[in-house]
């Protein structure tokens, strides 16, 4: 059976789940279990023989032995007693709950998944079933999903700029679903790139990726697609952390950080008032090794990824525009970053390619330097692929080969040769072009938000594009400026 068959074979089933009211999420989060277990019971056995911490009681073949009432009982005492356990096991079943209330159909899931030998099966089929279930859980736009899971188009791109190399440390500090690690891990892996040693391929699968990941469902996604593509061990620790990377500075280092923080401007904490109702509130997280003090999350996530950082390393993160215009706090921070990193490179991002709606966004590279009395940034190269470029995430979405002329302008072999393809007379539609320090420093609140190309749907009637690219391009605008004009009336109220 082929990976697209065991896809469909698996997903048909949720949509039988569905008329039980059993969402996307919660069908994918079941079943990560079940793998879990099915993984655990084949490495017990010859000739892996591996103990993963799993009592008798609890383990595959109590499950397969139930049916009826019974099993449905057995499976949530199961979820409760290894949601208590340490390591791997432990955050795979943190606060794990049923969300299968029938018996047979529960049975019906663990029998499809007791049919395939998940270990025996290669990394890339068993890791492209799994990373197949979770686009598909994505595109679900009603249960939030969507919001962590970046696509892989842009991913691999990024890491195609970046191109870690074997031995060094690659970070993202809100990990949601993986997507940067098995990017990171296929391009290293890839003998074209690099030929591995026995040692090097060890170091890869146990030393390499660190994470962190608040939201437990999503975490333990991750810890699961990262296992089906062969990083981390099954029976140690979990290499994600439940911690808010914001919070504190952990004191560790990487050579790379990849990331995509979550969207959204505001960080915030529940607590429950005197009268016991719940209630949100703003987090300013006041950390001396930050440059400026502020409750925007997204800024934040900035100057966290330059502090975890080591001083040779590298970054490439999502961000969404307001940090390139924001005034305040934000203005401060371009500056710092321009002064003591090497800001070479900003991607402006299109529309139409993210499951989290109103978001326009764009990547930040830059490499982080020792101290210096004079700025780091000597210029910044802009690749504008947003000024007539429009994507859907059904009926166009966003190809690897569509950033392809983006990571050939990058260079990334030398970023030092680069060359500009825009000309004000020879090239007006070139879309890569650099701006120097002084210039990017002279502008108002040090805004890095530059276009230069024409929108051409203002000029020319003739080549609109379909209607239905049309409409969601203008529902996306209305839904950022939404957000924006709510920012603005929240940062009004905390005045």
């Amino acid at each position: 059976m082929n990976t697209a068959s065991i896809v469909s074979k698996v997903w048909s089933f949720c949509t039988t789940l569905r008329d039980d009211g059993v969402s996307y999420g919660d069908y994918l989060e079941q079943l990560t279990y079940l793998i879990f277990l099915k993984m655990t019971d084949e490495y017990s056995k010859p000739p892996y023989s591996r103990d993963v911490g799993i009592p008798l009681e609890y383990n595959w073949k109590s499950l397969t032995a139930k049916k009826g009432a019974e099993l449905g009982d057995h499976y949530l005492k199961l979820l409760h007693e290894l949601g208590l356990k340490k390591g791997m096991l432990g955050q795979v079943f943190s606060k794990a709950q049923n969300k299968i209330q029938d018996p047979a159909k529960l049975y019906r899931l663990i029998s499809m998944v007791d049919e395939t030998e998940w270990v025996m099966m290669g990394a890339d089929v068993k890791g492209d079933i799994y990373e197949s279930l979770l686009e598909k859980n994505a595109e679900d736009t009603k249960s939030g999903a969507g919001q962590y899971f970046t696509p892989r188009a842009l991913i691999k791109a990024m890491v195609e700029c970046v191109q870690p190399k074997p031995g060094k440390t690659i970070a993202d500090p809100a990990c949601g679903t993986g997507g940067f690690f098995l990017a990171a891990y296929d391009f290293i892996t890839n003998p074209k790139n690099f030929q591995l040693d026995k040692k090097q391929k060890i170091s890869l699968k146990r030393e390499t990726f660190f994470g962190n990941e608040i939201v437990p469902n999503t975490r333990r996604l991750c810890i699961m697609n990262m296992l089906l593509h062969n990083i981390g061990e099954i029976d140690g620790d979990a290499p994600i952390s439940p911690n808010d990377a914001l919070v504190a500075d952990s004191g560790q280092r990487f050579d790379y950080i990849l990331a995509n923080p979550p969207f959204g401007k505001k960080s915030s904490m529940s607590f429950t008032n005197e009268e016991g109702e719940q209630e949100r509130d703003d987090l300013t997280y006041n950390r001396q090794d930050f440059w400026a003090t502020t409750s925007n999350k997204q800024l934040n996530f900035v100057q966290h990824i330059r502090t975890m950082l080591k001083t040779t390393g590298r970054a490439a993160i999502v961000v969404p525009d307001n940090v390139l215009f924001e005034g305040g706090a934000g203005e401060i921070i371009r500056r710092k970053l321009l002064e003591n990193t090497d800001l070479h490179t900003i991607l402006r991002l299109p529309t139409g390619i993210f499951y989290a709606n109103g978001v326009k966004a764009n990547v930040l590279f830059f490499d982080n330097r020792e101290a210096s009395p004079n700025p780091w940034s000597k210029d910044v190269w802009y690749y504008d692929y947003r000024t007539n470029v429009h994507h859907t995430l059904k009926k166009k979405t966003m190809q690897f080969e569509d950033l392809k002329d983006f990571i050939q302008c990058y260079n990334p072999q030398n970023r030092h040769l680069r060359k500009d393809t825009w000309h004000p007379e020879k090239n007006p539609d070139g879309r890569w072009r650099k701006f120097s320090y002084d210039e990017l420093i002279a502008r108002d609140k040090t805004s890095l938000d530059i276009f230069w190309l024409k929108d051409k749907s203002l000029t020319d009637l003739d080549n609109l594009p379909d209607p239905d690219i049309l409409a969601n391009e203008i529902i996306e605008n209305l839904e950022a400026a939404l957000i924006n004009f709510k920012n603005v009336a929240a940062s009004l109220v905390t005045k």
